[in-house]
C-alpha cells in the first residue's frame, strides 16, 4: 500500500507542476484556486500563514502581497527560508509561540489569516477528524482578536461530524461563509477549505470558537454516541470529482 501511495504521489500531476513552478508542495496550487476564485489577498496585505510547512503557501502569498506586504508563517516544523516572509517555528496553540507571531506580525491587526493546518495523524479516522477540528477552533480563537475588521479568514476541514456544528458558530464573525474544494485537492481527500470573508467581529463575551464548539458536540442531537433512529444532519454541501489536468 505505501509502495502503492509514492508511485501515485509521483506520477501527481499537479506535483510536477509544482516543481515545474517552483513551489515546494502541490498545495500551492490550491492556494492559488483559492484566491482565482475568492480573492482574498490583495497587494499590500499582511498575512499570516498557519501550518506553513513547508512553504508553498507562503510562496504564493509573498507573490500575492508584493513588496509592500507582510507574510508571517507559522508551523511545529523548520521551513526552508523563503524571502520575504518571516518563519516561526513553534505550535500555534502554544501561549509563547503565540506572542512570538504578535511581535513579528508587529501590527494590531492582520488583513488575512490562512490555515494549512492538520494534526498529527493517527490513523484513526474518527479521532482525526475530530482533533483536526479542535485544531481550527484554537487558531479561530488566536487569530479573530487580530483579524482586522473586513479581514479574510481560510482554513482547511475535514468533512465529518462536528464540522455543521463548527461552520454555525463561525458564520457570526463573518459576512460570508462558504466551502470550497480547490481542483488541485486529490479526488480521494475529504479536505475542503472553509473559505470566511469581511470579518464583524463578534461583541460580548461568548465570542471564542472553541469552548462553544465543546459543547456543542456535547449537546448534540442523539449525544456523544450516535442513535440509530436519530435522522442525519442536513448538508448543502456537496463532493464532486474533479478533473485531473493534463501535463
Amino acid at each position: 500500500m505505501v509502495d502503492r501511495w509514492v508511485q501515485d504521489h509521483q506520477k501527481d500531476s499537479w506535483r510536477k507542476q509544482a516543481k515545474a513552478s517552483g513551489y515546494r508542495a502541490r498545495s500551492a496550487f490550491k492556494l492559488k484556486q483559492i484566491q482565482d476564485r475568492h480573492k482574498i489577498i490583495e497587494n499590500g496585505d499582511s498575512v499570516l500563514d498557519v501550518g506553513c510547512h513547508p512553504g508553498g503557501w507562503v510562496q504564493v502569498c509573498v507573490e500575492l502581497v508584493g513588496a509592500k506586504g507582510k507574510v508571517v508563517g507559522v508551523d511545529l516544523q523548520s521551513c526552508a527560508p523563503v524571502e520575504g516572509a518571516n518563519l516561526i517555528v513553534g505550535d500555534i496553540t502554544d501561549s509563547l509561540t503565540q506572542q512570538a507571531v504578535l511581535d513579528v506580525i508587529d501590527t494590531e491587526v492582520i488583513d488575512v489569516v490562512v490555515s494549512d493546518i492538520s494534526p498529527h495523524i493517527t490513523g484513526k479516522w474518527d479521532i482525526d477528524q475530530a482533533v483536526s477540528l479542535m485544531l481550527v477552533a484554537d487558531v479561530f480563537d488566536f487569530a479573530l482578536p487580530i483579524l482586522k475588521y473586513g479581514g479574510h479568514f481560510v482554513t482547511k476541514l475535514f468533512q465529518g461530524a462536528g464540522v455543521e456544528e463548527l461552520i454555525e458558530l463561525v458564520r457570526p464573525h463573518f459576512q460570508t461563509v462558504k466551502r470550497f474544494s480547490p481542483m488541485a485537492s486529490r479526488n480521494s481527500s475529504s479536505e475542503v477549505y472553509l473559505v470566511c470573508k469581511f470579518h464583524t467581529p463578534k461583541r460580548g463575551p461568548d465570542w471564542e470558537i472553541r469552548p462553544a464548539f465543546e459543547y456543542a458536540l456535547e449537546n448534540r442531537q442523539g449525544g456523544p454516541e450516535p442513535l440509530d433512529d436519530v435522522a442525519p444532519a442536513k448538508s448543502t454541501f456537496t463532493v464532486r470529482r474533479k478533473s485531473t489536468p493534463k501535463e
